[in-house]
């Protein structure tokens, strides 16, 4: 091998994140790479020149094996939005300056829809300015919803919290034995797809009917049908405890956003995203002004994302897995592409992985199949239950001192 590898982490951090870190890190360690390099916050640290060299940080099997069991991104990420080549032509020179610098030769980036993003424009780059550079995605969102893989690491350990999460909400609303049911509404991740409200309903189980309802952003919102669904369930059903899982992303039919309708948040993201929250805290006083039941909301918020002591064990070796293949090709000459997951077999579980070319992935949402979404929009059909199973299965048992789990962090750095 000729150059050295950097690599950056991008957008919204997983509970698995890291564990793609360490791939790409033993990838390049049995390839002979000299230096591996990492981008201080992505893209941006990139273009500040705020560069770290992993082996500060990681030397050993062990260190790898801490950094699988770190939550959030180790390098610390962000969200920026390269801008067009056009016009912007000394803007990708001081990028490519930056790489060569550090003689640079492998580029590998972690993250969503956005961030693929950036490996598309930068190989297009480096294809029609003719420089060396080699670059791959790494795939990674809690949302689920980049196209052409079957889907995305870091979505398991999501869905496994909030599976977990739903049935101790369920097990503590059921707790009460007053006259009058109690309503609790969950606000769950998504924008624009629903696949983490989704896996609310994996919390059905032998000792848990899962949630009453479930609500995704696939499916416009109506609030009146909503409270009388509660009431039919109050009243008719003679339901004690109504838990409902809703996405932060619900719209009504006219294309506002629920939370909108309550106390409005205009921040606006690089990549033009309306920060969204109090959907369920909405929808909450809603039912409560409406029907003069009791009902309280929670926000998964972070936490969903953030999980490591809850992550699931097959969520990161996948994880792990497509940073050493993406770091791999790099290093057999591939670029503009990102490694995908297909499933061969669900019953048992088998998986094989693949790469396509970036173009059919950077900037398209994949959203929840509209033949899953039943009840008239308010549940997910067992379709989707024998698609996710699989990902939340197994454990990866933090390491701890004290109680509490230990992390590799980069706040001192090895002598």
């Amino acid at each position: 091998m000729k150059g050295n590898v950097i690599v950056g982490q991008s957008g919204g951090p997983t509970a698995v994140i890291n564990s793609s870190l360490a791939g790409v890190i033993k990838a390049s360690w049995k390839a002979g790479i000299r230096r591996i390099y990492g981008m201080h916050y992505g893209i941006e640290g990139l273009l500040n020149e705020d560069i770290v060299d992993i082996e500060d940080y990681v030397t050993s099997s062990q260190d790898l094996s801490l950094l699988k069991r770190t939550p959030s991104a180790f390098l610390g990420t962000c969200r920026y939005k390269l801008p067009p080549v056009e016009g912007n032509e000394a803007l990708y020179e001081k990028i490519f300056d930056i790489l060569d610098k550090k003689n640079i030769e492998y580029f590998l980036y972690n993250g969503g829809n956005d961030s693929m993003d950036t490996i598309k424009m930068l190989s297009d780059y480096a294809l029609h300015h003719n420089k060396k550079q080699r670059f791959m995605g790494i795939p990674k969102t809690i949302d689920n919803d980049l196209p052409m893989t079957d889907h995305c690491p870091g979505y398991g350990s999501a869905a496994k919290y909030i599976a977990t999460s739903m049935k101790e909400i369920i097990r503590d609303n059921e707790s009460y034995g007053v006259s009058k049911p109690t309503i609790c509404i969950v606000e769950i991740m998504g924008r624009h797809a629903g696949w983490l409200t989704a896996s609310a309903a994996l919390s059905k189980d032998i000792d848990c009917n899962g949630p009453d309802m479930i609500y995704l952003p696939e499916v416009p919102f109506d609030i009146d049908k909503f409270v009388d669904k509660i009431i039919d369930l109050a009243e008719n059903q003679k339901k004690k405890s109504i838990v409902v899982a809703v996405s932060e992303g619900l719209r009504l039919e006219d294309g506002r956003f629920v939370c909108e309708l309550g106390t409005v948040n205009d921040h606006i993201d690089a990549f033009g995203h309306k920060q969204l929250a109090g959907t369920a805290a909405y929808l909450a006083n809603v039912v409560t002004q409406r029907t003069g039941l009791k009902s309280r909301y929670i926000e998964f918020s972070s936490l969903q994302r953030c999980a490591a002591h809850l992550s699931s064990r097959a969520d990161s070796d996948e994880a792990y897995n497509v940073g050493y293949l993406a770091a791999k090709a790099a290093f057999e000459g591939n670029t503009g592409k990102m490694i995908t997951i297909q499933v061969q077999s669900r019953e048992p579980y088998v998986e094989s992985y693949s790469m396509f070319d970036i173009h059919e992935v950077a900037n398209i949402e994949r959203k929840v199949p509209e033949s899953w979404i039943i009840k008239d929009g308010t549940y997910v059909s067992d379709e989707y239950l024998n698609y996710a199973r699989p990902f939340i299965i197994g454990r990866v048992p933090p390491y701890s001192a004290g109680g509490l789990p230990v992390h590799l962090t980069m706040k001192k750095k090895r002598k």
